[in-house]
């Protein structure tokens, strides 16, 4: 069952990864290596996200930048179609955590917050 389980994880996170970057496509030539814990009941499940790709495999993540730690059931719930706005809203109130160098993390909040000034401003042009 585990197995499945954590392929099931492994999907989720390919397409939670490839709708964001679909959403910002500065993070499209990234490169990147971020660790994702998956707190579940009673056990932890890490996986390395590498990108471009993403190629998502479940591993430590030894040579992870980044990493991004928060609930199963929440994960679950914003893989299936949560946007970029959504994901900020879930680590502004601390249903997800981010660590890593503070240099890294505040490029990607300023990418984020540069897409949402452009997409800002093309919503009042039209």
């Amino acid at each position: 069952m585990t197995s499945s389980v954590a392929s099931d994880a492994i999907t989720l996170l390919e397409q939670a990864v490839t709708r964001f970057i679909d959403e910002v496509p500065a993070f499209k030539p990234m490169k990147l290596v971020v660790k994702v814990e998956l707190q579940g009941r009673g056990d932890t499940q890490q996986f390395r996200v590498e990108l471009p790709g993403p190629k998502v495999t479940k591993d430590i993540a030894a040579d992870a930048k980044v990493m991004v730690h928060m609930q199963r059931a929440f994960f679950n719930e914003m893989a299936k179609d949560a946007k970029v706005a959504d994901w900020r809203e879930a680590f502004t109130y601390g249903q997800a955590k981010a660590s890593g160098p503070t240099q890294i993390l505040q490029l990607i909040e300023r990418v984020v917050d540069k897409h949402d000034e452009r997409a800002r401003t093309r919503r009042a042009r039209h």
